[in-house]
């Protein structure tokens, strides 16, 4: 009986940490205890505020990274990835600068830019309804788009797209060409990885010299 109650712990703790993990939230060891002034002589870990280390943004890119091995599978490598550069349109929101953009107008256009590409993958999913890659970044850019918010000034200054505009925008999309159609879809998730990874670098940096200025005026 005892063994059975250690197991059905064992897995409640594992599912609390997997559940932490995804939500970027720190993981504390939830078998022991280690009591204030208890001179174990190991040092506590403070997890990071600043959004860019979020552990979102490794989740949401692990699955879009996936993107490139799965167009080259189902082409068989006859079709170059970079091929879908062909295939961008004008509807492919802009990303963050690395340079020349405050740290809230970087924010306001990643929070602008994850919500035209959720409509974007609406594409997706007509072309390759069983995606789990569009699964999962469907699921991880809702949560970004909270964080996100979470940290601005002013996320009311965000405005969502209207049920016309996203009509105007999915129309555009279309085509009578199945091919094209594929190589769309494809395009998208190439460019959502890309703003992805290129939006989080430009972050980083902000945050970067922002921390720079901090210790510079504690210095005096």
């Amino acid at each position: 009986m005892t063994s059975m109650l250690n197991a059905y712990w064992f897995s409640a703790v594992i599912l609390a940490a997997l559940v932490l993990c995804a939500t970027g939230a720190p993981v504390t060891d939830a078998t022991t205890e280690n009591p204030a002034g208890d001179p174990s002589g190991e040092e506590d870990v403070v997890a990071s505020d600043e959004l860019s280390d979020s552990q979102i943004w490794d989740s949401i890119l692990g699955a879009t990274k996936r993107h490139k091995k799965e167009f080259e599978v189902e082409f068989k490598n006859e079709m170059k990835y970079l091929f879908l550069e062909h295939y961008k349109t004008s509807s492919l929101p802009a990303g963050c600068p690395l340079s020349n953009f405050s740290k809230e107008a970087c924010l306001h256009r990643l929070v602008s830019g994850l919500q035209t590409y959720k409509i974007l993958l609406k594409h997706v999913e007509k072309e390759y309804p069983g995606s789990l890659i569009l699964t999962e970044a469907r699921y991880y850019i809702s949560h970004l788009i909270d964080l996100i918010k979470g940290k601005m000034r002013h996320p009311e200054r965000v405005s969502a797209l209207t049920s016309s505009q996203e009509q105007q925008l999915l129309k555009e999309l279309d085509n009578p060409n199945t091919f094209h159609r594929k190589m769309t879809a494809h395009c998208i998730l190439r460019q959502l990885h890309y703003f992805l990874r290129d939006g989080k670098l430009a972050l980083k940096k902000r945050e970067m010299r922002m921390g720079s200025m901090a210790n510079r005026d504690m210095a005096y």
